[in-house]
């Protein structure tokens, strides 16, 4: 069977010029199906989501500097955008900071004029955070634009069925990312030798 231009050229476990790698962190993608092209093109898939995965921080970092605020703002920006509003204690959770971390996070963008605080009507004793829009499109949505455009021409190529396949996919990755950083967080708060 010819080899798939698609992959990575060699196979699994071999770099492009012929030596060998391992993945020290990892059993490789694939490894045990018992079927080489099916570990081949498993291994790609790995390597997709991570190259995918690094460009995705290196273009937030990118965005972020452009828009004059650091990465960890701008994501946060970004999940407060999915609803307009939060609280303090729910964007801490949906991010995995820490409160004290979040309250830094708000100041500078509040200072910035992106978002703003209001008791919450229903219960004096929240702050609640609003997105202020006409700031954030203004400043941070212009800076995406170009890329958001090349997204949507590019899923014009794809028919409804395999847009629901690829949204699917991703839903899945969600929620992979989101048990993660969970672990990550909650290792990170044991103390030093637990």
């Amino acid at each position: 069977m010819p080899a798939d231009p698609s992959l990575p050229p060699g196979r699994p476990g071999e770099s492009a010029d012929g030596g060998a790698w391992e993945l020290p962190w990892a059993e490789p993608f694939g490894a045990g199906s018992g079927r080489p092209e099916r570990a081949q093109l498993a291994a790609a898939f790995g390597a997709a989501i991570r190259r995918t995965g690094s460009l995705m921080q290196l273009m937030g970092q990118a965005a972020a500097d452009q828009i004059g605020i650091n990465a960890t703002d701008l994501n946060c920006l970004n999940i407060l955008s999915f609803s307009g509003r939060m609280t303090a204690g729910q964007l801490a959770k949906a991010t995995g900071l820490t409160t004290a971390s979040i309250t830094g996070v708000i100041d500078r963008l509040e200072e910035a004029g992106y978002v703003r605080r209001e008791r919450d009507t229903a219960d004096r004793r929240r702050v609640v955070i609003h997105l202020v829009p006409e700031r954030a499109i203004t400043d941070v949505a212009a800076v995406f634009l170009p890329m958001v455009q090349a997204w949507q021409a590019m899923a014009e190529r794809y028919s409804d069925e395999e847009l629901r396949l690829i949204v699917g996919f991703y839903g899945q990755m969600e929620d992979v990312l989101r048990q993660h950083i969970t672990v990550l967080r909650d290792r990170s708060a044991l103390p030093s030798g637990g």
